[in-house]
């Protein structure tokens, strides 16, 4: 993101967008459950977010790597939201 005098702005890593590598249909089957960046995943399972039509093994490894790099986790029951 840049000012508009083209300096980049630091990216608050709660408002970053999910990361790079998820295909498309996850990021609509995200979407769709209100999921438009990491923050947003606070309260989902893992088996939560594989219930999702589109979302697969591969997105939910992609997701736990993007949330324990920050120090974060998905919630260890199913449905917790």
């Amino acid at each position: 993101m840049a000012t508009p005098t083209g300096e980049r702005m630091p990216i608050d890593p709660e408002a970053s967008a999910l990361p790079s590598g998820i295909a498309k249909p996850a990021q609509r089957a995200l979407a769709a459950a209100g999921v438009f960046r990491l923050s947003d995943l606070r309260g989902f399972g893992e088996d939560e977010l594989s219930s999702l039509h589109g979302v697969g093994p591969k997105a939910v490894g992609i997701l736990r790597s993007a949330l324990e790099a920050r120090g974060w986790s998905l919630a260890r029951r199913q449905n917790a939201r």
